[in-house]
């Protein structure tokens, strides 16, 4: 406990670059797999913008990447980081990693949701002379809003742990910060501070998206 106490300026600034890591992630990788589920849906047989060469490019490239375990593919973008950013290793780096293995996640999770809307509702659009840009923003969007809301709840607590795995690389954060003060110093309270830190974030971070998606199924 001595050294937890110790160690509080260092405990508070992992938290904090945690945090960073999650939120830009968020921010990068939910526009990303916004994107993609999008094009996945709209490009696919008889939806609103059929493309075949699109859709197979796309779902071929979305299931080689989402597979591979995020310690192995953040290792693997290293030199990719380092030429976009400057270096492989450090907080930054991990986020480019982190937003873009979230991006494939979260096209997936779109593209699943997007398809439970009902095909009326869609025909209902077009034959009010909707376009498909329109149709998408206004009907399609709003329609699966909800399970949206709960698909983006389960990819941001999948990032929180991602964002531990980030340490192994120095990417900073509470997974790092466990790692160098807890598990190498064999300081067990140091880890299990940092451990049930990240699980509070994740109860929160669920709470408020199942509050949210409530909101949303209501409406």
């Amino acid at each position: 406990m001595d050294k937890l106490i110790e160690l509080q300026p260092e405990f508070w600034e992992a938290a904090g670059e945690t945090l960073y890591m999650v939120s830009l992630t968020l921010l990068f990788g939910g526009l990303g797999g916004l994107l993609f589920g999008l094009v996945l849906y709209a490009t696919r047989a008889g939806s609103l913008m059929p493309n075949k060469a699109v859709f197979v490019i796309l779902n071929v490239v979305i299931n080689f990447f989402r597979p591979i375990p995020f310690i192995i593919f953040i290792a693997a973008l290293v030199p990719f980081t380092r030429l976009v950013i400057g270096t492989g290793t450090g907080t930054n780096a991990a986020i480019v990693a982190l937003s873009i293995a979230a991006s494939f996640a979260i096209g997936r999770i779109v593209e699943q949701n997007l398809v439970t809307v009902p095909p009326g509702v869609v025909e209902a659009g077009r034959a009010m002379g909707a376009g498909p840009l329109r149709i998408l923003t206004t009907i399609v969007i709003p329609e699966a809003l909800g399970p949206l809301i709960l698909g983006y709840t389960f990819v941001l607590v999948a990032i929180v742990d991602m964002s531990a795995m980030a340490g192994l690389v120095a990417g900073g954060g509470l997974g790092y910060f466990a790692q160098l003060y807890g598990y190498r110093q064999f300081e067990p309270v140091v880890t299990w501070a940092a451990v049930l830190l990240i699980v509070v974030f994740v109860q929160l971070a669920q709470f408020l998206g199942n509050k949210l998606a409530r909101k949303a199924l209501r409406r």
